[in-house]
């Protein structure tokens, strides 16, 4: 009986039988940081996701999949934030209970590993996921189940806009601002490099879609012109072959195209664009599902030896929080690698989660939900490193968290704002920031 076979079956009997037969389905490849068992007793439970006297914190985030260049560093954000927290004495007096879920970049695998968390696990916060199509699918089971989802790289301006019709009850947040600011950001750059007339090419799903509206809307503000806005190239990431949609985007010959795209997907999109030789003379603007080092070498090079990629630019919602400094010299010490794209807003979405459920004296979704905006926001002492905060939210002290990835102020729809990395592939594949913009 394979894997995927079994969390199948696992979901039907989620569906259909007691409890005790749902704890009986939990895979045995389930990563808990804890030694505390999965299931909790009737004394501590509650009608909201979670339970009152523990903080059982998921993370969801892809570990494999399209995504999986960026995930996994995310994922390494929270590892250190979870041992950082337990050392200083946890959460409600206990180590936080941490479960990772591999949801694959994929919104079926995020729904199942979803399911599990809140029903089999029983957390009461979940960060994640990353693709948006995923926490599309997450939040369709995190919310009637009031379990807090926050999202470090989430970032489709659908999400505002439903919170806006109160859809999400306030159980959803994101630690990196929407879309809508960095498609402002990223018209505003191709602009200002002289790009006039520009094509997009995005990835159909919710971050391409809301993303593509947001860049046509602000860039046509600017007095560009999008040359494919009637017939937007919009490719499928489980498609074969790209050859039509690289045409689409590449063959009007625009001055840039606009790439909203997923790795492994994408990548096959411009490799096809150049193979047709659509690409020369086209400036390619990214964007921050894309910025890893492995994906200019995933693209190839040319006959001559030179990356195809070389010279394109994007952008990527920054960093520039008051512990950053110290954040990325801890992280390198500690996972060997330097800062990636999200993992500041990793370690904030968890630390937020961490200081909210201290401050309820409640690790339920409801508990979290309750405290979580009123520690992130001022009015309150300005404080950066997570064990001082939860220290003295323990004390009673109202703080105002500032975070690595920036002071992550969540407003009434679970946003927040922030400036955006100017990056640019270099001719050797690494990939540079040179500048910083802000909508």
């Amino acid at each position: 009986m394979t894997k995927r076979f079994f969390s199948t079956l696992c979901l039907a009997l989620l569906a259909t039988v007691t409890t005790i037969w749902i704890v009986a389905c939990q895979p045995s490849t389930t990563v808990t940081d804890s030694k505390t068992p999965s299931t909790t007793s009737p004394a501590t439970s509650s009608g909201s996701g979670g339970v009152k006297d523990t903080l059982r914190l998921g993370a969801l985030l892809p570990i494999t999949g399209d995504l999986s260049s960026i995930g996994a560093p995310m994922i390494k954000s929270i590892d250190f934030l979870v041992e950082t927290v337990n050392k200083c004495g946890g959460v409600l007096g206990k180590p936080i209970t941490y479960l990772k879920e591999d949801d694959r970049t994929d919104p079926p695998a995020g729904a199942e590993a979803m399911t599990k968390l809140v029903k089999v696990d029983n957390v009461g916060a979940v960060v994640g996921s990353f693709a948006s199509s995923v926490s599309t699918a997450a939040l369709a089971i995190a919310v009637p189940n009031k379990v807090v989802m926050i999202s470090p790289g989430s970032t489709s301006p659908v999400f505002t806009e439903r919170a806006k019709k109160a859809e999400f009850q306030g159980y959803w947040y994101r630690t990196a601002p929407p879309d809508t600011y960095q498609a402002l950001a990223l018209a505003n750059l191709a602009y200002k490099k002289g790009a006039r007339k520009v094509a997009t090419l995005v990835i159909n799903n919710d971050y391409g879609v809301g993303f593509e509206k947001a860049f046509v809307d602000a860039f046509e503000k600017l007095g560009g012109t999008i040359v494919n806005k009637g017939n937007p190239t919009r490719y499928d990431p489980k498609a074969t072959t790209f050859e039509a949609e690289a045409k689409g985007a590449f063959g009007s010959k625009p001055d840039a195209v606009a790439a909203i795209l997923y790795p492994d997907s994408g990548g096959a999109v411009i490799k096809a664009a150049f193979e047709q030789g659509l690409t020369k003379d086209v400036k390619i603007l990214l964007t921050d599902g894309v910025k890893t080092e492995d994906f200019p070498k995933l693209i190839g090079s040319t006959p001559e030896g030179k990356l195809i990629l070389a010279g394109a630019i994007g952008t990527v919602p920054g960093a520039d929080g008051k512990s950053l400094t110290e954040f990325t010299k801890i992280y390198k010490e500690k996972t060997g690698q330097d800062l990636g794209a999200f993992v500041p807003h990793s370690y904030d979405a968890a630390a937020l989660v961490a200081i909210a459920a201290e401050a309820a004296k409640d690790g339920t979704g409801d508990g979290i939900k309750s405290k979580i905006r009123e520690v992130a926001n001022a009015p309150g002492k300005e404080v950066s490193d997570v064990c001082e905060a939860i220290k003295l939210v323990k004390a009673g002290t109202d703080i105002d968290y500032q975070g690595a990835s920036g002071n992550v102020d969540l407003d009434e729809y679970g946003d927040v704002k922030g400036s955006y990395d100017v990056w640019e592939v270099q001719p050797d594949g690494k990939i540079t920031v040179i500048d910083r913009v802000s909508p």
